[in-house]
């Protein structure tokens, strides 16, 4: 956590402590050789709705949801925007740039977005989830409703409707020039990514679809019958009894893709359409790519043991291996890297060098 975020919470923890009189709070200053405090914002802890609270990502402003009386209006940096009826749970955001500022709120039986302070349109129904800016904050995206049909605005332009747009799935590619999202129309769901529709599914895995690191890529899991297949640019792979959610993931170069797919009771992993071995488990979230994307590596097991496997090959068993709980395998060069396993009553630090 940056320690911006940090001085943030700890006056957004005392403001609630302490009640209306934050008004005239000071927080003392603790001498602490290289440590500096600059205040932000002033925080109205009886008009403030927590889970609004936003950061941006570069920790100098902040943003969030107050209420006055039946009222509800957004504040940035101490600046009250409009009021309204509601301001819609979840959507508030900052660009990527920390410039920009956008969320949805209701106004009567109708929803509008605003953008830098700015209304852009009223709507029917606003999609679950934040808005969505481009990597270059110069675009930002959001899912609406007129009647009885679904659509993806961005800066306000619209796009084709929908019986359904599922809200959380958009996402633009890092080179900013594509938009995908998940959309359904009867019973079934498919891909629109750049304003072209893919191949309809009878379903698609709502999260996540994912682009390349370069941009130029796409690839999804969606359900054929009662079969998962993983979709690469428009084109399937072989099919599975289930594809791990969340697992799918690109190499550096965008040359590669990695996934996990279940075959009866065990499971592998794909990569470029190679199963690796079958396990028991692979845990999910491990699977990780060497920097110059020569390499692959994720943790599985076998009986009651876990094991790092690299390329194929499996290393040391061990009680439990850290990776599948969060702490990564982490690729320290293109020929070695490390983990933490727990054996015993200990923890250690497994250095890997392959090469």
């Amino acid at each position: 956590m940056k320690s911006g975020h940090i001085i943030i919470l700890v006056m957004l923890a005392i403001a609630l402590v302490l009640g209306p009189s934050c008004a005239a709070l000071k927080l003392p200053f603790i001498p602490s050789s290289g440590v500096s405090e600059e205040r932000i914002a002033q925080i109205d802890s009886s008009s403030l709705i927590i889970e609004s609270f936003s950061t941006s990502p570069d920790s100098k402003h902040v943003a969030y949801a107050a209420k006055d009386g039946s009222k509800q209006f957004v504040i940035v940096d101490g600046k009250e925007g409009k009021q309204y009826d509601d301001i819609v749970s979840g959507t508030l955001v900052f660009s990527p740039d920390s410039k920009r500022v956008a969320y949805a709120a209701q106004l009567g039986d109708k929803w509008v977005v605003v953008v830098d302070g700015k209304e852009v349109k009223r709507y029917d129904g606003i999609g679950a989830g934040p808005l969505v800016f481009s990597p270059d904050s110069k675009r930002v995206a959001y899912a609406v409703r007129l009647g009885d049909k679904w659509f993806v605005a961005v800066d306000g332009e619209e796009g084709k409707q929908y019986g359904d747009i599922w809200g959380g799935t958009l996402v633009f590619s890092p080179d900013n020039r594509r938009l995908a999202y998940l959309a359904s129309e009867g019973n079934k769901q498919l891909v629109v990514v750049g304003g072209k529709e893919e191949r309809q599914y009878d379903g698609v895995w709502a999260s996540p679809i994912i682009f390349s690191p370069d941009g130029r890529r796409l690839a999804y899991a969606a359900r054929v019958d009662s079969k998962a297949v993983v979709v690469v640019d428009g084109k399937e792979g072989k099919q599975y009894d289930d594809v791990g959610v969340g697992t799918l993931v690109f190499s550096p170069d965008s040359q590669h893709v990695a996934y996990l797919a279940r075959v009866g009771d065990v499971w592998c992993v794909v990569t470029d359409d190679k199963e690796g071995k079958l396990y028991s488990d692979v845990g999910k979230g491990t699977v990780v790519f060497s920097q110059d994307s020569q390499h692959v590596a994720y943790a599985a097991k076998a009986g009651d043991k876990w094991l790092v496997v690299v390329d194929g090959q499996e290393g040391k068993q061990y009680e439990a291996i850290f990776a599948k709980f969060g702490a990564g395998i982490i690729f320290d060069s293109n020929d070695s890297l490390h983990y933490l396993v727990l054996e015993g009553e200990s923890i250690y630090l497994v250095k890997h060098k392959f090469r």
